[in-house]
């Protein structure tokens, strides 16, 4: 038995590839062609449906496998929002030294940005509400660690995962599970060792669906904790939920009428998009896991978009593709322009891709994961918000 994971020195190495990546380096070499200088640039050429943008994450990975190959790399900062054709990396430098890690490349710009990308569009809805990532159980844990970057980047206020705070350096966020309850069998009994067991510094939000009615439960606690009492949890699970709007507004009314009305109200549970613009209005906080862990594919490909002849650079791609190396300008928020890459855009404009790496050494300094979130989030201000049908 073992767990069938790869190790960094498997994927730094180039051995996790698609096959027909060392077939291309074996007929290259054959024919004796072991000098081709190329521009590859990384794009998507398909946002998922209705999608207007999407959130560049996973660089700082991409830039490590890259680190030490004699290639430059030119990026969008790590949090950029971007729309479709936009170049956001090209790599430049010979095939044969780099030409192997696409599969690798691929794989981690396009899981990181499809994580940080739902992410970004449910906090976009979520407005001022808090927003805690549950998703670890949906993945698989040896991913654990690039899954909660990747959403907390995206813009979710905080993550579950008990490593975070020692690989990420996030304060890990969480309240309790039903198994707390079952093993005491008596939510009270529960409630109290929680209380008892826990550091004060951890905000004490009681899971409030187990045995009986939400709106019973809620005041049981409340009761219980009274002013130590931050909040309460509703997980109900569909098959017992009906109406959730109408419970979260009965169990606010209760704790209103017996003058609990600091304690907040978190709801979890299979919850996406359309739930969160649903309920924004009636809750202090969501816990969303499955919707970001497993989200719509931010769709990357990576194509050589120029050929170095000798002399000169030579625009060449495959059919469907825009052939020579890029830039994206961005103008006033959102209003972005792609021109060929040398290519000067002023008026107030801004050049997205900026060299991140040369020769194989960083050159660039690579901002925290709060900082590109920061970014993230001053960019969502601007970027026009999901399009969610209730």
């Amino acid at each position: 038995m073992r767990l069938y994971i790869s190790s960094e020195n498997e994927i730094k190495s180039g051995k996790v590839t698609d096959v027909y990546f060392e077939r291309t380096v074996r007929a290259l070499e054959a024919a004796g062609m072991r000098d081709v200088k190329v521009r590859m640039e990384f794009h998507s050429y398909g946002l998922p449906k209705g999608y207007q943008w999407a959130v560049f994450a996973g660089l700082e990975e991409a830039l490590y496998l890259l680190e030490g190959k004699p290639v430059t790399v030119y990026s969008m900062d790590e949090g950029t929002l971007f729309k479709e054709v936009e170049p956001v990396m090209i790599i430049e430098g010979n095939y044969l030294d780099f030409g192997v890690l696409e599969t690798a490349l691929l794989g981690i710009l396009r899981h990181s940005s499809s994580i940080a990308t739902k992410a970004a569009r449910i906090k976009s809805l979520a407005m001022n509400r808090q927003v805690i990532f549950f998703g670890l159980r949906a993945i698989h844990p040896s991913i654990a660690p690039m899954v909660d970057r990747s959403a907390y980047i995206g813009g979710m206020d905080g993550v579950a995962g008990a490593f975070s705070r020692e690989l990420l350096g996030i304060e890990p966020s969480g309240t309790m599970p039903h198994a707390l309850m079952l093993a005491f069998g008596d939510n009270v009994k529960a409630w109290k060792a929680f209380d008892e067991a826990v550091d004060p510094k951890v905000p004490r939000i009681a899971l409030v669906d187990t045995f009986e009615d939400e709106r019973t439960e809620a005041l049981k606690a409340a009761e219980l904790l009274k002013e130590k009492l931050y909040g309460v949890r509703l997980d109900t699970p569909s098959s017992r939920r009906g109406n959730f709007r109408k419970i979260i507004q009965e169990v606010r009314w209760t704790l209103n009428l017996h003058g609990y009305g600091h304690v907040k109200i978190f709801v979890s549970g299979g919850l996406d998009e359309r739930n969160i613009a649903e309920l924004r209005d009636y809750v202090d906080g969501f816990g969303v896991g499955t919707s970001v862990a497993f989200p719509e594919s931010v769709d990357f490909s990576a194509d050589i978009v120029e050929k170095w002849d000798g002399t000169k650079w030579m625009p060449i791609t495959k059919r469907g593709k825009w052939p020579g190396a890029k830039q994206v300008y961005r103008c006033n928020s959102m209003n972005d322009i792609i021109v060929p890459w040398g290519t000067e855009v002023k008026n107030e404009c801004r050049a997205l891709l900026t060299k991140y790496m040369e020769n194989g050494k960083l050159i660039k300094k690579l901002p925290s994961v709060q900082e590109i979130r920061d970014y993230v989030l001053s960019q969502l201000r601007e970027a026009p918000k999901p399009d969610v049908i209730q």
